[in-house]
């Protein structure tokens, strides 16, 4: 369960920040797209909004119910939002994988990324560098991804829940995310939108992948911190660096999405495995064999 990843990504951001307990969230936005939020740190981070798991009656208390402490969230502890992304669900999650996001950029700007090559301004689609005749699957509508693929005529499948958010030159390559089992073992490249982070489907399609796929986990919802997805056989992230937090939020309080923000207030950045393309070492397996093995230990996801 994608609650694995979160909850060691937790404890890997405890680890690194020893202040961790005392920053403040300073701003929260609950967008159409995205929900985002600011740090007394200075930083910001974001997540999607899963609008559709908001009940429909907007106004009756069932819909209430789905947002998390209106009016009350700003000049909370940051370490009082990160339980609902491990223990709640919906809004609620996404809120706390925001904060999640926020702090990952904390430690960055801290402390680097020893454990990856870090992309600045790189598109994870670019870093995963897909070859002509390898077949890609996309786990969920993410357009930019399906639009570079149609660019190149790529081999591909995207397995989606809701055929209404492709277009109808994609619906020949859709395939219902019911088939996951069936078609995520065909990927020679395996890309996966981060918001199966919030509907806790991450870790199983991780452990669908054959070992020798390419994998990446994408979008804004993403936590750069790496280790909690390569130890499952993740590849590459790619997320967003936000440089301006107010001017950020202040998009997605207009309903704004990536064609507003992205190369404004944020930017793409990529987190690749070392040693990814060197076929003839360890590097490139490491993650997927370690998850197996930790599995059969008792360890694993």
């Amino acid at each position: 369960m994608s609650k694995r990843i979160l909850a060691e990504t937790v404890f890997a951001l405890r680890e690194r920040l020893h202040d961790f307990d005392e920053i403040v969230v300073a701003r929260v936005v609950v967008g159409l797209f995205f929900t985002g939020v600011k740090l007394s740190t200075g930083h910001a981070g974001s997540a999607a909004t899963p609008i559709k798991e908001v009940p429909e009656a907007v106004c009756c208390p069932s819909s209430a119910m789905a947002m998390p402490f209106p009016g009350k969230l700003s000049g909370r502890k940051a370490a009082a939002f990160v339980e609902d992304a491990i223990e709640s669900g919906g809004v609620r999650r996404a809120l706390g994988i925001a904060v999640l996001n926020a702090l990952a950029q904390v430690a960055i700007d801290r402390y680097g990324c020893p454990d990856a090559e870090f992309l600045q301004d790189t598109d994870a689609f670019d870093a995963v560098e897909v070859k002509p005749h390898e077949k890609v699957v996309v786990v969920g509508a993410f357009a930019p991804f399906l639009r570079a693929l149609r660019k190149i005529e790529a081999d591909y499948l995207v397995l989606e829940k809701d055929p209404a958010t492709l277009k109808p030159v994609e619906m020949p390559f859709f395939r219902e995310a019911d088939l996951a089992g069936e078609v995520v073992p065909q990927a020679d490249v395996l890309l996966i939108t981060g918001t199966t982070l919030i509907n806790d489907t991450l870790d199983g399609l991780l452990g669908m992948a054959k070992p020798t796929a390419r994998t990446v986990v994408v979008g804004p919802t993403v936590t750069m911190i790496p280790e909690p997805f390569f130890n499952r056989g993740c590849d590459i992230l790619g997320g967003i660096q936000i440089t301006d937090a107010d001017g950020f939020l202040d998009i997605l309080c207009e309903g704004g999405s990536g064609y507003h923000f992205f190369g404004k207030s944020a930017h793409k950045v990529a987190l690749r495995r070392k040693g990814l393309f060197d076929r003839s070492s360890a590097p490139l397996l490491h993650g997927k064999a370690g998850s197996q093995a930790d599995a059969v230990a008792g360890r694993g996801p």
